[in-house]
């Protein structure tokens, strides 16, 4: 079966791009995929923004895949994400329905665009048990020999370290820049969208939502989570509001400092997602941009109407 153009609405975080996917979805007879590196963890709702809510659309759950599929507590990694992608495509195509892939997470993106086609390998007990008597600055260096890490948080965490070094020894080297380039015309044929936002209303947005969240139980979120046996340590792995609410609950920082720091972090963020997005577009991928200020209905009837044009 021939894979069919995907439509793909990205944006920064608090763009409203769900309630987008989900009203655009009910007007197609599509369903959503998730790019959301957080929102694959059951449990953790509130602090990575799944606005369950937003998949209604007149009473009527539209269909969403990649939500709650793993354990928290767990590492579910890009590679994890390209098998469960690729299987669920082939499923909601299979049924003729209309693919929506909706996120904010860069490589994720990318990967449901086919940029990268990254190998399944597993773990090797033989290199395992050599890396257990190695330093960490032995493993770092190991790794950069290998490749350019994609995401530099595997070098802060030793077992994600050597799980990459695992991978990279499998497939040690990055596409030539000429696949990538075939890879990103082949992508060319995805209805690519983006929600823009002048940066003082994602600033606003970002800190009424944060407060928002707060009301709604987030710090009650992170408590059950840490009840059920999730550690401190794993919480604050997920980063965000994940870092900042485990550090308050735990009476490391008082609630000042956390809100604080956390919508700081979260403003951040935000930079750095639209970053990722203005680089996709120098690579070569077309994003066609609207303006986040209309509602999302409006949004959606304008997605809608590239689609028949």
């Amino acid at each position: 079966m021939s894979e069919k153009p995907m439509i793909v609405i990205l944006g920064p975080t608090a763009s409203g791009k769900t309630r987008v996917a989900a009203l655009l979805a009910a007007s197609t007879g599509g369903e959503v995929i998730s790019a959301d590196s957080r929102q694959v963890y059951r449990g953790m709702d509130i602090g990575t923004g799944k606005d369950l809510n937003d998949y209604i659309v007149e009473g009527v759950r539209v269909p969403s895949h990649l939500l709650d599929i793993a354990e928290p507590g767990t590492a579910y990694t890009i590679y994890h994400y390209q098998h469960d992608f690729r299987r669920t495509r082939a499923e909601v195509e299979s049924r003729g329905k209309q693919v929506i892939v909706c996120g904010g997470s860069g490589m994720y993106l990318e990967t449901a665009l086919g940029l990268y086609a990254l190998p399944e390998v597993p773990p090797d007990p033989d290199f395992r048990a050599r890396a257990a008597g190695m330093s960490r600055d032995e493993l770092v260096s190991m790794l950069f020999s290998l490749t350019q890490p994609h995401n530099t948080t595997d070098l802060d965490d030793r077992e994600r370290l050597v799980r990459a070094i695992e991978i990279a020894k499998a497939a040690p080297h990055e596409p030539t820049e000429q696949v990538l380039q075939q890879r990103i015309r082949e992508s060319e044929k995805h209805l690519v969208t983006g929600i823009s936002l002048p940066r003082e209303v994602v600033r606003e947005r970002i800190t009424r939502r944060l407060q928002t969240r707060l009301n709604e139980g987030m710090l009650n979120e992170i408590e059950n989570l840490l009840n059920t046996g999730v550690t401190p340590e794993e919480l604050m792995y997920y980063g965000l509001e994940y870092r900042y609410l485990t550090l308050y609950v735990t009476g490391k920082i008082g609630y000042d400092r956390m809100f604080s720091d956390l919508n700081t972090a979260i403003h951040q963020f935000s930079k750095r997602q639209m970053t990722w997005f203005r680089r996709m577009e120098k690579r070569g991928i077309p994003i066609r941009w609207i303006d986040g200020r209309q509602s999302p209905s409006d949004i959606a009837s304008e997605i809608g109407a590239m689609i028949s044009g």
